[in-house]
């Protein structure tokens, strides 16, 4: 069994967890994926932030361009762990 992640940045945290919910429909994606803030560096302003979705793709079943056209739904993108 693989470790493969897939990281999703949004652009802010309802954007995030709206992704994080739709990931199911879209990709039958059936663990829970985690949803963190990301403050960028040397930034302490809450606004400055970026939200990650997080999740395990152990199966490699999850398309690494079809999750970047999906993020970009949300003005996000993938990234590569």
């Amino acid at each position: 069994m693989s470790d493969v992640r897939h990281v999703l940045v949004l652009p802010d945290r309802d954007a995030a967890e709206e992704v994080a919910q739709a990931l199911g429909d879209r990709f039958g994606v059936r663990e829970e994926p985690r949803v963190v803030r990301d403050a960028l560096a040397g930034e302490d302003d809450a606004e400055d932030a970026q939200w990650l979705v997080l999740l395990r793709d152990e199966e490699e079943h999850l398309d690494a361009a079809a999750l970047d056209e999906f993020a970009g739904e949300w003005e996000g993108w993938r990234e590569e762990p």
